[in-house]
């Protein structure tokens, strides 16, 4: 049995993998901080200012603009006797400054009185601008055909009608206004065109 042990090899020392060298190691230091995650303020400073103008440039460019724009030619007023109201026939130019058709959705008025106070009113249809004209021929001066809604205006074509409106005002009034504004607004268009005189 002796004979067998001494065959076995002895038992070498054991070895220990080398020594690495020490780092220090500061427990109390907290590296989930913006201190130790995120470059210098300046840097990030400069990239969120350059992402703003980038953004800025893109939204002035891309700004919603009215596809038309237009004047209003001629204005015929009739006061309405003993009813404290008049009727005006606005006769306007309406020019499609887009690149695709405009269709017209509505058609309105305001006025606004040398007082400041405004009335605003929707255009009559065409049939009640032919009647109007029968019983006030002061309305046809000027007149063209009525302007309607669903009237179509192609691309960078042109159209001249005429809407009338109402507003319970005296014509001495409607005379010394300070404005009177029609806003036309087309179908898929964000903002209407307005035309003011």
């Amino acid at each position: 049995m002796i004979d067998a042990m001494a065959d076995e090899p002895n038992p070498s020392p054991q070895f220990l993998p080398p020594a690495e060298p020490v780092t220090e190691f500061n427990i109390g230091d907290e590296f989930g901080t913006a201190k130790r995650n995120l470059p210098p303020a300046g840097i990030v400073l400069i990239c969120i200012a350059a992402v703003a103008v980038i953004v800025g440039i893109f939204a002035f460019k891309e700004r919603a603009k009215p596809q038309g724009a237009g004047s209003i030619d001629f204005i015929a007023t009739v006061e309405v006797p003993g009813q404290n109201l008049i009727l005006s026939a606005v006769t306007i130019t309406l020019h499609n400054s887009g690149t695709k058709p405009l269709w017209i959705r509505t058609l309105k008025a305001r006025l606004t009185t040398a007082d400041g106070k405004t009335f605003d009113d929707e255009a009559a249809s065409g049939v009640d601008l032919d009647r109007y004209a029968q019983s006030f021929p002061v309305l046809k001066e000027n007149a063209q055909a009525a302007l309607l809604p669903e009237t179509k205006i192609v691309a960078e074509g042109e159209q001249k009608g005429t809407l009338v409106v109402s507003f319970p005002v005296t014509k001495q009034a409607f005379d010394e206004r300070k404005s009177l504004t029609v806003t036309i607004q087309p179908y898929d268009q964000p903002l209407p065109v307005i035309l003011t005189k």
